[in-house]
């Protein structure tokens, strides 16, 4: 019984130690800068290309401020972002915040609660590119571009 015992113990360190592997090189790749290219909202998608509030749309939004709106995935699950990209929900700071990333989801986090304020589907990810779309409105799609290992 006892080598049986050992070689369980043994099978569950394992075990631990391969999800805890794989749980930090999930987060790995997200690690850095990345730089906003493109948002699609979900009233975008729904109105036609050639629609006159398309166009206007567009005309709007090239107005909008030079600043490159950039998100920084650091460490230990902390982030910061120039201007409310991920984080939409009105938060005392919404310029740093904490997160979670499990390969398929992408959770933002309020720094001071640590209650989930944001969650997105992370579409791709892959060296210089990051592609989510909001959990709560699939339609709203964010493609960011790597700027900073």
């Amino acid at each position: 019984m006892t080598h049986l015992m050992k070689l369980v113990r043994n099978i569950l360190m394992i075990c631990m130690v391969l999800s805890f592997v794989q749980a930090t090189a999930q987060e790995a790749p997200l690690l850095g800068s990345w730089q906003l290219v493109s948002h699609v909202s979900c009233l975008e998608e729904a109105s036609g290309q050639d629609s006159q509030e398309a166009v206007l749309r567009r005309d709007m939004q090239t107005r909008s401020s030079a600043s490159a709106q950039v998100v920084t995935f650091k460490e230990k699950a902390k982030g910061v972002q120039s201007s409310r990209i991920l984080n939409t929900s009105r938060v005392a700071n919404s310029r740093n915040f904490l997160y979670r990333y499990n390969g398929e989801l992408l959770l933002i986090l309020d720094k001071k609660s640590q209650t989930i304020t944001d969650s997105y589907f992370v579409e791709k990810l892959s060296a210089d590119s990051l592609v989510v779309s909001s959990r709560s409105r699939p339609c709203d799609t964010r493609i960011f571009v790597k700027i900073h290992p």
